[in-house]
């Protein structure tokens, strides 16, 4: 049985517009083979359109890639370059959505998400958080989305090895929205 709009509390078909003060766009990769690195662009921006169907719901979103941080300046600049991001020849990422579904209880976002001049095929594990009214009479809608990807399918092919064995950086890159979006009138 699919998802419909009257099982989710709040919901409201419309136009939403990413609020960036309560919203984060983040990743993480595994880093020496023990831990892992994470970090966030600080620029981003997306538009979501909710239909009468939640599943003919679709978003498009960017972030600068510029604007990279992960706490550590050198570290940052590396991202930067053509050993990574290329950030010059390619100052965006980018992400359409192609479709949603709901699989054994879960909701996907499909799409196509584009890093480093290449696009690839997406899917997203969505959450809602829910939807209600702020202090200031907004509309909201509040969600997760995660995915992850491998960096090697994007370009992202830079690594290093370790003295001992292994490798500097792991292939998989977990990717994780945190959003707060407001209707538009």
């Amino acid at each position: 049985m699919a998802i419909t709009a009257d099982q989710i509390p709040g919901y409201r078909a419309g136009t939403w517009v990413i609020d960036p003060t309560h919203s984060e766009v983040s990743f993480s990769v595994r880093h020496l083979a023990i831990s892992k690195v994470k970090g966030k662009f600080e620029n981003f921006d997306a538009t979501f359109v909710t239909a009468e169907n939640p599943l003919e719901s679709s978003v498009q979103a960017s972030a600068e890639v510029a604007s990279v941080n992960t706490n550590e300046k050198n570290r940052d600049g590396h991202l930067r370059t053509g050993d990574f991001f290329a950030a010059e020849e390619f100052p965006q990422l980018t992400f359409a959505s192609t479709g949603a579904r709901e699989d054994k209880g879960d909701l996907l976002v499909d799409g196509e998400l584009t890093m480093r001049g290449v696009t690839k095929p997406v899917t997203f594990n969505f959450e809602f958080g829910g939807f209600g009214e702020d202090p200031y009479g907004n509309y909201k809608a509040g969600f997760t989305a995660t995915t992850v990807v491998k960096r090697e399918d994007f370009g992202l092919t830079w690594n290093a090895p370790l003295e001992k064995g292994g490798l500097l950086l792991g292939s998989d890159v977990t990717i994780s929205i945190d959003v707060q979006a407001a209707l538009q009138a």
